[in-house]
């Protein structure tokens, strides 16, 4: 083709949208259309003459090489895509149609730029895959590990974090903060956490580019040099609030975050704020569900699972457990004394009273106003139980400091044990709310063993 047949045949193709490109066998640009210049940037006259190949993304060149050979034996392409970088560093995806000119000895072209579509078809994949992990992750640990795959998919990134407001808080604390390799950088934590109460704060996103001025605060702006390049906080915006900060990094040494991806990230940081939102309800609905709320123990109905788990454990391996029913005495004169808040927080403190004198295997459930009950896994004996037992009485003693007060309530326990005195959970539980009310008739702040025994130890009876 000479010079002139270019120039007739542009006057027919200029308004194309799409790009008419011709090159060579060396692969240079031959000719371009005026198209050309809305989807790469460049003016035809700039592009003329330029191997075809440098404006290839770097990660697409080796598979439009290859490509490109294929066309070049007679192959005809007419679905091929890849990604090329505009003259403004935005990346653009096209969608080629290309045959060889066996004649001309010229490979002829048209692209499509398919970006606007690539971004929607990414918008659609991530809401889907962020909404299908909300359901299908069992705790929040396991989605912000699935939203980090997700956004890793979208953009590159060598650390990826979530940071979230404390509860009943403005402080931001990590939830997820995952390295994908060893960065070069100055890992400043106490800048890094100012720029992301900047993100919260302004409810906007921040991107930090190479030697590109930043509306910052004037304490950051002092300590720019220290500052990560290449870090994008975006703000997680839930329907009413900002709940945290949605973190990427890449190295410094690859190009900056592009006003594309950025826009992509700000649309899918609204799906992640959604997704831990709904994930935390269901975890406070199901925490609501079988824990007490004023002490954070275990209800009733979480308390039968474990006892129901302890059984076949003792049918399984011929072992035996106890189970503890103990109440406090004289509790209802703090309430009338005191008030139901100070009892309320007496009987806080009480629950961890009781955990901290007990193993890590057992189980501390409240029942309802001052009972609670207690399952001893794994005891070899009675004594063993009453031991037990009589440790979480001996932890009760100790005067509780509330309200300018020192208030003191003891209790009164009751033993039963699992196979020897039922080999059935209500019956088991009656025999040591039998035993606790023993307890209590022979005067309280004891411990009592459904069946008789010879006492052990001092305050430790048998009923």
């Amino acid at each position: 083709m000479n010079t002139e047949s270019y120039k007739a045949l542009s006057n027919y193709i200029d308004l194309l949208l799409d790009a008419i490109c011709v090159v060579d066998k060396f692969g240079r640009f031959e000719f371009v259309s005026a198209g050309a210049e809305r989807i790469f940037g460049y003016t035809p006259e700039e592009m003329l003459g330029r191997p075809m190949i440098e404006l290839v993304h770097p990660d697409d060149r080796q598979r439009t090489l290859k490509a490109a050979d294929e066309i070049n034996a007679g192959v005809v392409k007419i679905d091929f895509e890849n990604r090329y970088i505009r003259k403004d560093g935005e990346v653009v995806h096209l969608l080629w149609s290309a045959r060889w000119s066996e004649t001309d000895k010229r490979r002829v072209a048209v692209a499509r730029d398919i970006s606007r579509s690539k971004i929607i078809e990414a918008r659609q994949r991530a809401v889907y895959a962020i909404s299908e992990a909300a359901f299908a992750c069992d705790d929040l640990a396991a989605l912000y590990h699935s939203i980090q795959q997700i956004i890793a998919g979208l953009v590159p990134m060598q650390r990826f974090a979530i940071l979230l407001a404390a509860k009943d808080s403005a402080q931001l604390e990590f939830v997820h903060d995952a390295r994908l390799s060893a960065m070069p950088e100055a890992d400043n934590s106490d800048n890094l956490m100012l720029l992301c109460h900047q993100v919260m704060q302004r409810c906007e996103t921040i991107n930090l580019q190479q030697q590109e001025p930043q509306d910052l605060p004037a304490a950051l702006r002092q300590q720019i040099s220290t500052l990560p390049v290449n870090w994008l906080g975006l703000p997680l915006k839930s329907q009413t609030t900002v709940i945290g900060v949605l973190m990427v990094h890449n190295t410094p040494t690859v190009a900056p975050y592009s006003q594309s991806e950025i826009e992509l990230l700000e649309f899918v940081s609204v799906q992640v704020a959604v997704a831990i939102e709904r994930k935390q309800m269901l975890q406070r609905l199901q925490r609501n569900a079988l824990y007490d709320q004023l002490t954070g123990l275990p209800n009733r109905e979480l308390f039968d699972d474990r006892v129901r788990s302890a059984m076949a454990r003792a049918q399984r391996e011929q072992g035996q457990f106890a189970l503890l029913y103990l109440d406090l005495d004289k509790f209802k004169q703090v309430n009338d004394l005191h008030g139901h808040q100070v009892g309320d927080e007496l009987l806080q403190h009480t629950a961890q009273r009781i955990l901290s004198g007990l193993r890590h295997s057992d189980t501390v459930a409240r029942f309802g106003g001052d009972e609670f009950v207690i399952l001893l896994e794994q005891v070899d004996s009675a004594d063993s139980a009453m031991a037990l037992a009589e440790k979480v009485r001996s932890a009760l003693e100790t005067p509780f400091a509330l309200a300018g007060h020192l208030l003191q309530v003891l209790p009164s326990i009751g033993v039963a044990l699992y196979p020897g005195h039922s080999q059935d959970i209500k019956a088991l539980l009656l025999l040591a709310d039998n035993a606790m009310y023993q307890a209590k008739s022979n005067g309280g702040n004891r411990v009592q063993l459904n069946q008789r025994v010879a006492p052990k130890r001092g305050n430790v009876q048998a009923s």
